[in-house]
């Protein structure tokens, strides 16, 4: 079976950090364990397409194993990045810091929850930050669920899209973001449960570096266009989410304003260029060409 644009992604992209890794040169002994890491997922990824999409759980497995991968990809990014170092990186989100103070005359991420604290609105935009992981990895399967195969492919490749614009950033211009460059925010704000409740997902594991362009951000956009465009109705239940995370990466102070912005950005890219893509990369007609040649043959076969 031959690669999906999807495969042909995942591919650049581990041919991409391999790179990364060569050239930032060894990580405490463990190089040897990521380069075996990344011989190990291109041999999984030749396996899974050696077989063939049998039944429903061939089909899932084909169309959904990248949501399997993507924790993996963004815990090696905090790996590499320990090689560049927090002081450095640090440097870097200076750099954010400036370019901040510029568009919004503030540093957004830090004032906007002091200047304007409720336990509400923390309590809303805490839970919106948290809905992503819904937002991210439910909406595939549940197309698949309905048969829609086609979908829940493209819903996934759109996202890894996203991501894998993001992830290159991160690993060549790390940025910190203010949860690491500033103090915490302390009090009721902080004390809400779903305050409480990120950060305890955080404190199992976050990737310094990770912060710019925001891919919470770029792959929920990402992934709420492709929903959208695959079935409409989910689609439309995610988009009040979609913006309360927006904004909530920045009240939260987990992001920039301009983390933020440049999320939005990306993900509205990747959903512009995901159906050529998807497209080009999988040697497919769009589905107008389609129908279009499919009316032409009936046509043709009607005047015989």
């Amino acid at each position: 079976m031959a690669l999906t644009a999807t495969d042909k992604l995942i591919a650049g992209y581990l041919a991409f950090v391999t790179l990364v890794l060569l050239w930032r040169g060894p990580l405490a002994d463990g190089t040897p364990w990521l380069l075996a890491a990344h011989v190990l997922f291109g041999l999984a990824l030749l396996g899974i397409q050696r077989q063939p999409p049998n039944g429903r759980l061939g089909r899932a497995v084909h169309a959904l194993y990248p949501l399997l991968l993507l924790s993996a990809f963004y815990a090696e990014i905090g790996v590499l990045n320990d090689r560049v170092g927090l002081a450095a990186i640090l440097g870097h989100d200076a750099l954010l810091q400036r370019w901040e103070a510029g568009v919004f005359g503030t540093q957004v991420s830090y004032e906007w929850i002091r200047q304007a604290p409720s336990v509400f609105w923390s309590g809303v935009l805490h839970a919106a930050y948290a809905s992503y992981y819904p937002m991210i990895l439910l909406p595939a399967p549940l197309l698949a669920l309905r048969n829609d195969w086609d979908g829940a492919r493209r819903v996934v490749f759109t996202m890894l899209l996203a991501y894998v614009a993001c992830y290159v950033v991160f690993l060549l211009y790390p940025v910190a973001g203010p949860n690491y460059a500033f103090p915490h925010p302390t009090g009721a704000v902080r004390e809400v449960w779903s305050a409480r409740l990120v950060y305890a997902v955080l404190s199992t594991g976050s990737s310094v570096g990770a912060a710019f362009p925001s891919s919470h951000v770029a792959a929920t956009v990402a992934a709420v266009v492709a929903v959208w465009r695959a079935w409409r109705p989910l689609g439309a239940v995610l988009v009040i989410p979609a913006i309360l995370l927006t904004i909530g990466v920045v009240y939260c102070q987990m992001h920039y304003g301009l983390d933020s912005l440049a999320g939005v950005a990306v993900g509205g890219a990747a959903a512009a260029l995901a159906p050529r893509l998807w497209t080009a990369w999988s040697g497919t007609r769009p589905a107008s060409d389609r129908s279009g040649q499919a009316a032409g043959l009936s046509r043709s076969g009607a005047v015989r």
